[in-house]
């Protein structure tokens, strides 16, 4: 077997908090090597309460084609991964190996001359990436019409809006054929329409041979585009494998098993009126779950305590796509068969049948308790719990049909007659 196209070997990445290592000019640090020469390179909060490890002994291979999904919560250390593949920014300790050219999009911003226009730039990071002028320029119109920036080629790119840095970044970055592309969550800048025609792009260099980096929290994505996934949390690799195995436990992993329920540890903003206690999604049997099939009806299990008798307050749950996607908001007094609770001191379950068929990918549920009257941003909760428990929809139906997902949140099973005429 060939020598894998990365290496990562036992990296580690400290940085230091707070003001305890000020930037200083050039001028700043000669004056003070005058002065005080013994005191230049000393260097204070170098250890304790004032570092953090943003990454810690990390190790995998990657071979040549592979496409690999980077997944784990904000702060679990992914972007600055990234930035050491890219020699951005340098590892603290251990050491990484790249066997090709490595083209990055990381952030609004990276990689181009605010000064240059969109034409110069394009030349600019074909240069860095080794290519001729020659082969730059068969690629270049290729790169404009994928960006659509073609009436800006000449403006600088500090006048961009930041919809189309990004555009003409990842064009130039995945046209430009680099044995490596390395892809951060920078895509959820532009539009729907141009965020699918980035991952179709992705595909199409993945297909090449070339070898993908991509860390992103659209769940969906990671699961149909990577052939490996990798779960970073607060620096290290907890899971590696099969995207759809490690999203699931990625998405699981908040979530506990209590007398058969699979419930998310309650971190509530309660009052001393109400709380809730536990939630578990269910299927269509009742039996508690994190995944479920597209068609299926969602049904939301819930426990609360009442603590002092309570009057005309309301229970709401909010579904979320894992991208912050609004999808619904559904409150027990839509039915006009319920009424606001009032409600005495004990122990209440609450059960909800949510008859959508949601797009295949992670979802999250928030909880509330609230009192009538109650206006969005206004008023007190009894209680609020944000990312209660995550669910997975799953791809395919019971029958084995693919979903065949078309864009969107939900995915109606509509009914149809079909009859000659």
């Amino acid at each position: 077997m060939s020598n894998p196209i990365i290496e990562v070997s036992e990296l580690s990445k400290l940085y230091h908090i707070g003001n305890k290592l000020p930037y200083k000019t050039l001028r700043e640090t000669l004056m003070n090597a005058v002065k005080s020469p013994a005191t230049v390179f000393r260097r204070n909060g170098s250890g304790g309460d004032n570092t953090f490890w943003a990454l810690k002994d990390v190790s995998f291979e990657v071979q040549q084609g592979e496409v690999i999904g980077i997944i784990g919560r904000n702060g679990a250390g992914k972007s600055t991964l990234l930035k050491i593949l890219s020699r951005v920014t340098e590892p603290t300790e251990g050491e990484v190996r790249l066997r090709g050219r490595v083209a990055s999009l990381l952030e609004v911003g990276t990689g181009f001359h605010p000064e240059l226009t969109g034409r110069e730039n394009i030349f600019l990071n074909g240069a860095i990436l080794g290519m001729s002028r020659q082969e730059i320029k068969k690629k270049f119109d290729e790169i404009v019409a994928f960006a659509e920036t073609e009436k800006f080629l000449d403006t600088p790119v500090k006048r961009y809006s930041s919809g189309m840095y990004v555009r003409l970044a990842f064009a130039v970055a995945a046209h430009l054929e680099p044995e490596i592309l390395i892809i951060d969550e920078v895509l959820s800048v532009g539009d729907t329409q141009f965020q699918k025609k980035c991952l179709g792009k992705m595909g199409d260099v993945a297909k090449g041979g070339r070898t993908v980096l991509f860390v992103s929290h659209n769940m969906p994505a990671v699961a149909n585009l990577c052939s490996r996934c990798l779960w970073l949390e607060k620096g290290e690799i907890l899971k590696e494998g099969d995207p759809t195995n490690v999203i699931l436990t990625y998405l699981t992993s908040g979530q506990q098993h209590l007398n058969g329920i699979i419930t998310s540890d309650m971190h509530t903003n309660n009052t001393d009126e109400i709380y809730f206690r536990r939630i578990a999604i269910l299927d269509e049997s009742k039996k508690a779950c994190t995944t479920l099939f597209f068609e299926s009806p969602i049904h939301i299990y819930i426990e609360f305590e009442v603590c002092r008798p309570v009057k005309t307050v309301r229970i709401i749950v909010v579904i979320e796509r894992l991208d912050g996607i609004l999808v619904c908001a559904c409150h027990h007094t839509d039915n006009p068969e319920q009424h606001p609770l009032d409600l005495q001191p004990g122990r209440y379950a609450a059960e909800v049948e949510v008859p959508l068929s949601l797009m295949p990918g992670g979802y999250t549920v928030h909880l509330a308790v609230k009192p009538i009257p109650w206006f969005w941003g206004k008023g007190q909760s009894y209680d609020w719990v944000q990312g209660a428990i995550d669910f997975f929809i799953e791809e395919f139906s019971h029958e084995g049909h693919a979903a065949l997902p078309t864009g969107g949140i939900v995915r109606p099973v509509s009914k149809w007659s079909i009859y000659p005429l």
